[in-house]
């Protein structure tokens, strides 16, 4: 979604753009291992718990800690305002929900309302984060009393500066977790596996969705992409990314979709 935000300075313009960016990134991903629990859930109990415990971890690790930044820079600016008190407070509310989505996912005994529980969470992330991009930031950005940038100075969380650092967690998650099949958990079974489809995926989500979806892969296991195109751009992150780590097998090449198969080695 391109939108025009009015700053009160370029400083301030490339901050706001800074958040979108980290926004749609955390978003993206989000919705890739969403996607993976869900569709584990009809699969083997083992894959889908494992795919909960690492989207808990996810959303521990980078959301959660999002919106504690939020609260202590961006919000208490808004909530100055006469324009901004009423939104922040409807905005403080939604993140008192979603902490209790991830607890609900957390401890949630089964697949099914595991799913339920992240798919709920993944919508009011979205439209949470929408609110921010169109509404919150906006009015701060044109406020001459207020520094965006100067809001935002250090703050990792809200800048996205350490998006090497999801990686490098994510394969961490995957080394601990995945088992290679050694377990028994169906870890190297080839039956059942997951299809990401991201043709209706937004443009700008989609390589944010595939890197979480991926994440969601443990050793000895593979993933099925589907998209519009060939995603070679896409491959070339995903080895950046990750060198070595997934080798890539052509299923259908065009012209509706190219599938491709994508192991974790």
């Amino acid at each position: 979604m391109t939108r025009l935000t009015i700053a009160s300075d370029p400083e301030d313009a490339a901050a706001v753009e800074a958040v979108e960016a980290h926004h749609t990134h955390l978003a993206g991903e989000l919705a890739g291992r969403v996607t993976m629990l869900v569709n584990a859930t009809e699969g083997a109990s083992g894959t889908a718990e494992r795919i909960r415990a690492d989207l808990v971890g996810f959303c521990e690790r980078e959301l959660l800690p999002h919106a504690a930044a939020e609260e202590s820079t961006l919000y208490p600016a808004a909530q100055a305002t006469t324009e901004g008190r009423l939104l922040v407070e409807a905005m403080l509310a939604e993140h008192r929900t979603l902490t209790g989505l991830v607890g609900s996912l957390r401890t949630a005994e089964r697949p099914v309302r595991a799913a339920a529980d992240a798919r709920a969470l993944q919508v009011l992330f979205e439209e949470h984060l929408l609110k921010e991009n169109t509404l919150v930031l906006p009015l701060l950005a044109a406020l001459p009393e207020v520094s965006v940038a100067g809001l935002l100075a250090g703050m990792h969380d809200l800048l996205g500066g350490g998006e090497h650092s999801h990686a490098a967690a994510g394969e961490e998650g995957r080394k601990e977790g995945g088992c290679g099949g050694a377990c028994g958990c169906g870890g190297s079974d080839d039956a059942d596996v997951p299809v990401l489809d991201v043709r209706e995926v937004p443009h700008a989500l989609r390589h944010a969705t595939v890197f979480g979806a991926l994440d969601a892969v443990p050793q000895g296991r593979a993933m099925v992409l589907v998209a519009p195109h060939d995603p070679l751009p896409l491959l070339a992150q995903i080895e950046q990314r990750a060198p070595g780590a997934f080798s890539v097998e052509y299923l259908e090449r065009g012209p509706e979709a190219w599938r491709l198969q994508l192991t974790h080695g």
